[in-house]
């Protein structure tokens, strides 16, 4: 009997315990952020709003962001320094007047704009960019091509603005 005791542990010392084994999401594995071409163009054979996808047009949005904050800087710095030249023709004041309030609302709009800009970034960050609010759909490639700050499929934009005329002639 001693022999069987010596060979059982020998082969129990044989034999090693597996380790953890680690579960690694998808996310973890991919090291570093994902790069794609500045020709890149997202394709409906890829799957929709995978990473490529939210890359592009997280780029698209930040470089449009950039575009618009820098047109505005430069309106309203050329804005302040017309100001200095007060006419004294009283039609020129009015016209001067009128070109001012035309691109303070173009500059308003902007603004507005740039905070939707924000708002579709904030989606890309929690994964709900691409989908509309409404029925969680996807909004399709080509509408967010077109329109990157889409928050709705085309039926449930064109439904929002039907209920929004019909609120507005109440």
């Amino acid at each position: 009997m001693p022999k069987t005791t010596k060979a059982k542990k020998k082969v129990s010392k044989k034999i090693k315990t597996p380790k953890k084994v680690k579960v690694v999401k998808a996310k973890e594995i991919a090291k570093g952020p994902i790069k794609i071409s500045k020709t890149y163009i997202p394709k409906d054979t890829e799957k929709y709003m995978c990473e490529k996808h939210k890359v592009f047009f997280r780029m698209k949005l930040q470089e449009w962001k950039k575009e618009l904050i820098k047109s505005n800087n430069e309106a309203l710095y050329n804005g302040s320094m017309d100001d200095n030249s007060i006419s004294a023709d009283i039609v020129d004041q009015a016209s001067s007047y009128t070109d001012k309030n035309v691109e303070m609302k173009a500059i308003n709009r902007q603004i507005k704009l740039i905070s939707e800009i924000d708002k579709a970034l904030a989606r890309i960050r929690e994964d709900t960019y691409g989908y509309c609010l409404d029925t969680a759909e996807p909004i399709g490639l080509k509408r967010l091509m077109a329109r990157p700050v889409a928050k709705y499929t085309i039926a449930a934009q064109e439904k929002h603005e039907k209920d929004e005329k019909v609120h507005a002639d109440d």
